[in-house]
Formats: structure tokens, sequence, C-alpha cells
């Protein structure tokens, strides 16, 4: 049987491994948020231990993120190049280390490097993930399985936080990174043994031994053995990172990664300064963690709401309504009495906009960059979109510092989220499999990785 793999996969039922494949991603992804919010829960006990002002706590807050931005745009680029599968793994030895070592720190400058080795963890884990998640899934479910992995970034904080807020309680900041240090060591051998290479990405790149990898994972998923790779010229299985700045790309990839970067910025003041802005209201940091997994948990629906509708409305149309109603429930945070139920409830509302926002970019990264450049495409987007995240706890605390007021600051936090609704009126959403035959060199069955980067925008 001569059958593209590819082909099967995108158009057969998703199987038993496949769903198991995407309940990995959830997790994986789990681990980042929780990661990315263990600086935040932490917060507050560094910045008494080291007398921090809101300037140098926002700069600490940063740390991860730097890391997080070159792992991105870097590691993105290695997991086209040499596989999703062992990208993820060094990711996730990144990460158990670096979560580990801050507790060791007796300085802010050994914990900052930690902070940005933990962070290159998780942005190259970020771009591999979401490649592994299109990639298993058929393309019927792709939306779908997308929102679904997507979850796992806010549930990790819901979770994550619940577990933090007891340890924040009898335990100093410290206990928070042995906590994330501990779980992320968990998911090594799960990985290593369950997860497959993707088949999208073998029959692309071709590496010694594809065929029996690929047929290997095809029994696993159920599937008859191919006979043969597909026809694909050795140009086509060596482009390069450089085609995301071809004449075919170059606009599209702009444009997706300035969305990015100005959605994330909203995303990161929810994340970063909730703790603090609740703590400066009175409260204890425990509570102040708890208002923060409001915002996870409000997340989480999010990432539902969007998966529900993903398949009844248009991917643009329904990304763009996320985008506004972020800032519309960031700037009402910025004006809540200083009740902790109701700060909780507008955290909600504005991660679950947020949230859902950041799962529409994501389904949008799958549907404009092809295979071979579909991690690299999204590594560079969320890396370049993390200097939004980067920027973002660092300009909310120097605007803290100048005086500005919470209800302004945050209408300018997330103003950034309207600004990407009106770019995203421009993007082509058909970049990606307008451009799949233009990269698939010498390919005779283009139309198999083509067909597979389509989304439902009825």
């Amino acid at each position: 049987m001569s059958t593209d793999p590819r082909q099967v996969i995108d158009h057969s039922a998703m199987s038993r491994l496949q769903y198991i494949i995407i309940g990995l991603t959830v997790g994986l992804n789990a681990l980042d948020g929780f990661d990315v919010l263990a600086i935040s829960f932490a917060g507050p006990g560094i910045a008494a231990e080291w007398e921090l002002g809101s300037a140098g706590l926002g700069f600490v807050l940063a740390m991860e993120l730097i890391g997080m931005a070159v792992g991105s745009v870097f590691l993105g680029g290695v997991a086209d190049r040499i596989g999703r599968k062992p990208t993820i793994m060094g990711c996730l030895f990144a990460m158990a280390i670096g979560m580990f070592m801050v507790t060791t720190t007796s300085s802010l400058t050994e914990l900052s490097v930690w902070r940005v080795i933990t962070g290159l963890g998780i942005g190259g884990m970020l771009a591999a993930i979401n490649a592994m998640a299109a990639e298993f899934s058929s393309l019927k479910e792709r939306a779908r399985m997308i929102a679904i992995m997507t979850i796992g970034y806010p549930m990790g904080g819901v979770v994550g936080g619940t577990v933090v807020t007891q340890l924040m309680q009898h335990f100093d900041w410290r206990a928070v990174f042995y906590f994330g240090s501990a779980v992320t060591v968990v998911f090594i051998p799960f990985v290593h043994f369950v997860l497959p290479e993707s088949v999208h990405w073998l029959a692309r790149k071709q590496p010694e031994g594809a065929l029996k990898k690929i047929n290997t994972t095809m029994k696993r998923l159920g599937h008859s053995a191919v006979d043969q790779l597909p026809n694909i010229g050795e140009a086509a299985r060596k482009v390069s990172t450089s085609y995301l700045f071809s004449k075919a790309m170059i606009a599209t990839t702009i444009l997706i990664t300035a969305i990015y970067f100005l959605h994330i910025i909203t995303l990161y003041f929810i994340l970063k300064w909730t703790p603090n802005l609740v703590v400066g209201m009175g409260y204890p940091p425990y509570l102040a963690g708890e208002a923060l997994t409001w915002a996870s948990i409000g997340g989480a629906l999010g990432c539902v709401f969007f998966g529900v509708l993903s398949s009844r409305f248009s991917l643009k149309a329904l990304t763009i309504f996320t985008f506004v109603m972020a800032w519309v429930f960031t700037s009402i945070f910025g004006r809540a009495p200083e009740d902790l139920t109701m700060i909780k409830f507008f955290v909600a509302m504005a991660g679950f906009f947020v949230n859902a926002g950041i799962v529409g970019a994501y389904a949008i990264f799958v549907h404009v960059f092809p295979t071979h450049a579909r991690a690299s495409g999204t590594g560079f987007a969320i890396g370049i979109g993390r200097g939004g995240a980067v920027l973002s706890p660092i300009i909310a605390g120097f605007l803290l510092e100048f005086g500005l007021d919470l209800p302004a600051l945050s209408m300018i936090m997330g103003a950034g989220s309207v600004i990407a609704a009106v770019l995203l009126l421009f993007l082509n959403l058909d970049a990606g499999s307008s451009s799949e035959g233009a990269g698939n060199i010498e390919e005779t069955s283009a139309g198999a990785d083509g067909g597979s980067d389509k989304l439902s925008t009825t």
C-alpha cells in the first residue's frame, strides 16, 4: 500500500494513541503554565527577602521571559531540524534543572540566570508541542485539539496555584520551585516511552530510518504500513528557517508575530502583576496567589469556549472578538473595588478572554505556517512575541513607580489586544496552504501538507 502517511492521519478518525498524545501535550503545556507563574507566586516573598521595589521586581519577573523568547526562536528551528521529540526532551531537562537551581541561589544575579535557563526550556517546549498537537490531529479535529492543548497552560496555573497556595502558608518561596522541578522530572519518562516522533516531520525531513519509524508509529495508531516515503526532493527536505522571510512568507511572518506580541502584553500584565497588586491592597501573599489562580481558571474556561466555537465561527472573527473582550475586562479589572471576591471575578473574566485569544493565535500559527516551517515559524512568532511578555511587567512596574493609578494602568496594558485585533483584519489565513506548494520543492504530494494545514474558517 503506497499511501502518504500524512494523508492517512489527516483524514482518518483519531485513535486512542492520538488522544493520549494530545493529553501529553496538555500536561507539558501545564508545566509551562506553572513554570511561568512560579515566579509570580514567589514574587512577593522574593521582593521581601531582597528588599526590591516595583521596578526591580519587574526585571526579576521578566528574566524567564527573556529565556522563553530566545528558546522559542532558536529551539523552534531546532525542532524543525532534529525533530519534535528530542527537542521536547531537552527542554524538560532544562526546565527541571533551572527550577531546582533557583532554590540554591544567594543573589538576584544567580536567580536571574537560572530563570533564563528555565525560560529557554519553556520557549522551546511551546513551539514543539504546538506542532505535535497539530500533526497528530486529524484535519477535522485539528482546531479543537489545539484548543485542548492550550487548556494545559491555564490549568497548570490552576492546579499549581492551588498547591502553591497551601505551600506558601507553611514554607517560603523556594517551595514553589521544589514542587515545579519535581513535577517536571516526572514527565521525562512519559515523553520518552509514550510520545512518538511526528509522522509529518519524518515524512517531510526523511532522516535515516524514517520509513521504519513511520511504520512503527502507524501501527501504533492502528493504520497499515506504507511501503515508501513520499517523493520529496533533497532541496525541500533542507528548507531552512530563512524560508520564513522569503517573499512568499515574510508579510505573514511579520504580521502574525506583531499580533502575538501585542496580545501577549495583556496576558503577562495579568499573570505577572496580579499577586503584587493584590498584596498592595493589603491582602496576604497566599490570598494573592488565590486571585492569580482564578485568572487561570478563567483562562481554562476561555480555551474551552474557543474550542467549542471554533468549528462554528470564522477563526479570524472569533479571535478578533476575544482580543477586544480581553481589553474590555482587563480595563474593568483595573476599576474593581478592593473586595477580594470582585477582584477574583474580574481577574477570571480577563483570563477567560486573554487565554481564548491565545488559543486563536496558536490555531492561526498552524494555519499559516506549513509543516517544514511550523515549529520554527511558531517559535519565531512566540519568541519575538515574548518580547511583549518581557516588556509587560517592566513597563507596568515603571508606570506604577511614576504614580499611575490602577484604572489607567490596566487600560494601557490591555490596549495591545485591541491593536492586535485591528492587525488581524489584514492577515491572510490562507498563507500557509498557498505557500506550502512553494516550499515543497520537487514534492509530488504537495497536497498532503497543504491540505493538512487548513482549519475550518466557515
